[in-house]
């Protein structure tokens, strides 16, 4: 219970800290926008940290841990314990049954939620965007598809994306005709996908030889479906695990790159185990006895084995999606890295 309260502790130190960050962030962003509603960029702020907690989790078990074990040690309980009999495994076991489960809930539960809302906050985001084309617009990331419809081929690109792809911002279009040569260059705010056709709106139209034309609701054929949309503009973090094994039956047989999710997959199914690999590196670092000193050694010991096992994660993070390394060896290395260290430590400190 200890354990568990400092963990849930730091986890929403961090949530409250990052919720706030974020929020006043959005609201320096959204400060050129006329009768900007307050309510509104509180949501889309909010319903993103989710997913953004969600990757430090990791962090919050090893340094609730810590926590945990600093206090224990520092009341001398743990030196009653020991006289009691009991050995270093037996008081470290019932931490690594919770994180564990905690591991399994933030899996299971947690991520399907965080996907969800931080859906929703894009949603609320492109609302912003549309009172300001240009007051919002900082994403720098940007998404391309190639299609071919029985117009040619067209080059897609976007700079920010909805629903898994579905709805589509800061729009530009390339296209070319069944030869190959190229006709025209579209501009547009927004596209929305609907069977067989892509609608663009507010779209400019550059053609050769033609002046510039605008369009309200310009329709662009494409023999894409939403799933193959999906497996293009959807990063790998916004689709719950739930479904990230049926984007992958669909990436494999669309013949498209499905290294991102297989990896987000494997990486989803390792959480428990790096939770309790948190938990083997903090009790490593935290068991030592106050009177012997070198508190402060041991603490920043454990912060440097956590940011190294999180560099590590890092690497084989993108060393998988260049695939350059299997998704299943970069989601499972850091965890038997940071899980056999923590326990050799261990193991040496209280055998020998």
């Amino acid at each position: 219970m200890r354990f568990l309260s400092a963990v849930l502790m730091v986890f929403a130190s961090i949530f409250v800290l990052v919720a706030l960050i974020d929020y006043i962030e959005m609201m320096r962003r959204s400060s050129d926008i006329p009768n900007v509603s307050a309510i509104l960029v509180m949501k889309t702020s909010f319903y993103r940290v989710p997913q953004v907690t969600e990757r430090i989790m990791p962090f919050c078990v090893l340094i609730g841990a810590m926590s945990c074990y600093l206090n224990l040690s520092r009341r001398l309980e743990l030196v009653v314990a020991r006289a009691a009999g009991m050995s270093a495994w037996q008081f470290v076991s019932p931490a690594l049954v919770v994180a564990f489960l905690i591991g399994v809930f933030a899996t299971t539960v947690y991520n399907p939620v965080s996907a969800v809302l931080q859906e929703q906050s894009k949603r609320y985001e492109a609302e912003l965007m549309n009172q300001n084309p240009t007051g919002l617009g900082g994403s720098t990331t940007n998404f391309w598809v190639n299609q071919r419809s029985s117009d040619g081929q067209a080059i897609i690109g976007a700079k920010t994306s909805r629903d898994q792809g579905v709805s589509l911002s800061g729009v530009t279009v390339f296209t070319f005709d069944a030869a190959g040569h190229f006709k025209q260059r579209i501009d547009a705010r927004a596209a929305a996908l609907e069977p067989g056709v892509w609608q663009l709106f507010d779209a400019r139209v550059y053609a050769l030889g033609v002046l510039p034309a605008d369009h309200a609701k310009f329709p662009l054929k494409t023999s894409l479906t939403p799933e193959q949309v999906r497996e293009s503009f959807a990063t790998p973090e916004t689709v719950p695990f739930w479904e990230l094994p049926s984007y992958i039956e669909i990436a494999e047989h669309a013949g498209l790159g499905a290294a991102g999710y297989r990896l987000q997959f494997q990486k989803l199914l390792a959480r428990p185990f790096l939770l309790t690999a948190m938990v083997f590196l903090a009790a490593a670092v935290s068991l030592r006895f106050f009177r012997f000193g070198g508190v402060q050694k041991m603490v920043l010991s454990g912060m440097a084995a956590g940011f190294l096992l999180y560099v590590l994660s890092k690497v084989t993070e993108d060393l998988a999606k260049a695939e350059l390394m299997h998704p299943v060896a970069a989601a499972w290395l850091p965890v038997f890295v940071g899980g056999l260290t923590g326990f050799i430590a261990l193991l040496y400190q209280e055998d020998g």
